[in-house]
């Protein structure tokens, strides 16, 4: 397949991401800073050990089945873009660009800063950032470090991801072991729960809030096909990366999980970092020092920082795609689709992603952060798991390198989830989720005023 050219210049997106790469950028983007971090407020929310691995599984299982969605799709569109690809096959250039705008403004930007605010969280100790704007200062260092690092070719970024990933996985089933064989957990906390639910289904508002924080932390597994235009036969590469990236995924999820719980009873997760206690620490730091004694926290420090690094690198390498490949369809600013000549990257794309990502790092919390790009993301995710029908009707003899297995119930099941999910996050967090739909419906005017402007130099060519 032949690279694809920038609308704007002859330079042309250079395909050097193999298998490796790209599954590292799933494992990588996917597995940052909430898998170490979330469990806190989720145990606020459900009230019960029991509860919150519940959730945790629950929103492995939807990320799967929504990464399978993906998997068809990429097969069939195997471009730079991603879900803005899909979408506008699917179902027009509005839709799509709705997508992008809030991608660009929203989605994209908050992911990053999440990470960047995670990583400051984690290293608050051992670098004496005890000020929030220490820790922001410290954010939007880590952004412009990483911004600077994917400008100099997709190549760099893809080997940094595939190292970072191969540390944090190692890392994460060193701990998950360690604290069960040589911690001093119990089984017993597996069991335990806050004094005022007693361990009883909390409500399908609370725990449809704590599967709202187990996806953030599962959220990532749609980056990868918006680099398919830089990945190596993605038509077979992209499929395989996904379906088996986010397979093991939830399996580090569930043991990780599992392990916080044996080394801690659920009063204590729930008293760990959160918007509720930022000053504690996080629950992963939390459960290593019950189970090795103080002295390992700045040890454990480092590796979660680690962990959200890398998340933060695969996300600025993915995510910069979208835009670029919007304005190549004269829907976006035009200097959004310029290449560098020498690297072949999207530097503009880029860099203006590194500024809106600094700003949202510098003025929200994590957990306001997680709420406003869960639902947002969501939106699209059930458009996009949809599209699969729409796209099966309208290309029923395009060449697909990847057919979701038990079509139509999966797809099918996804998209209803996605229309739970997003309810349940209007009830439970109405002003961030009313924000989020205002500020989609709000890019309406802007790609009415693109796609004029656009239609105005065709006729002019």
């Amino acid at each position: 397949m032949k690279p694809q050219a920038s609308p704007v210049s002859d330079v042309s997106l250079v395909r050097s991401l193999g298998l490796k790469e790209a599954a590292a950028l799933v494992i990588g983007t996917v597995v940052g800073t909430g898998v170490f971090i979330q469990a806190a407020g989720m145990t606020q929310q459900a009230g019960s050990a029991t509860w919150v691995l519940l959730a945790w599984v629950t929103g492995g299982v939807l990320s799967l089945c929504g990464a399978l969605c993906y998997a068809e799709l990429s097969g069939l569109f195997p471009s730079a873009g991603g879900e803005y690809v899909f979408l506008r096959e699917a179902y027009g250039g509005g839709v799509a660009f709705l997508f992008g705008w809030m991608r660009f403004w929203v989605v994209s930007p908050g992911s990053i800063a999440a990470y960047s605010v995670g990583a400051a969280t984690f290293l608050s100790g051992p670098l004496g950032l005890g000020q929030q704007w220490q820790r922001s200062l410290f954010a939007a260092a880590a952004i412009i470090a990483f911004s600077g690092l994917n400008c100099l070719s997709v190549a760099v970024g893809g080997r940094v991801q595939k190292y970072l990933t191969t540390f944090k996985v190692v890392m994460i089933v060193g701990l998950t072991a360690s604290i069960f064989l040589l911690g001093h957990g119990s089984t017993s906390n597996l069991t335990t729960s806050l004094t005022s639910t007693g361990g009883l289904f909390p409500g399908w508002n609370p725990f449809g809030a704590a599967l709202i924080a187990a996806l953030f932390a599962y959220d990532g597994w749609n980056n990868t096909p918006m680099a398919a235009g830089e990945i190596i036969d993605p038509g077979r590469n992209l499929p395989r990366a996904l379906g088996l990236g986010m397979a093991g995924v939830l399996a580090i999820y569930a043991l990780v999980n599992l392990a916080y719980f044996y080394a801690l009873p659920a009063d204590l997760v729930a008293a760990s970092y959160s918007s509720a206690h930022v000053d504690a620490l996080p629950v992963a730091t939390l459960a290593a020092k019950n189970s090795f004694g103080p002295g390992v926290i700045p040890f454990f420090s480092f590796l979660f920082a680690i962990s959200a690094f890398g998340a933060l690198n695969g996300s600025v390498l993915t995510n910069a795609r979208v835009p670029f490949a919007m304005a190549r369809d004269k829907l976006f600013f035009r200097s959004l689709a310029r290449l560098n000549a020498k690297t072949h990257v999207p530097v503009t794309s880029i860099l203006w992603q590194a500024v809106v990502s600094i700003l949202l790092a510098i003025s929200g919390t994590f957990d306001q952060i997680t709420v406003a790009v869960v639902f947002a993301s969501w939106i699209f995710y059930g458009l996009g798991a949809f599209s699969v029908f729409i796209l099966r009707r309208k290309l029923p003899l395009a060449k697909r390198e990847f057919r979701i297995p038990f079509y139509p119930w999966l797809p099918l099941v996804f998209f209803v989830a996605a229309l739970l999910i997003l309810a349940s996050a209007l009830m439970t967090s109405p002003r961030e989720s009313g924000l989020g739909v205002a500020f989609t419906l709000a890019g309406i005017p802007v790609y009415f005023w693109f796609r004029s402007r656009a239609a105005k130099e065709a006729g002019r060519g």
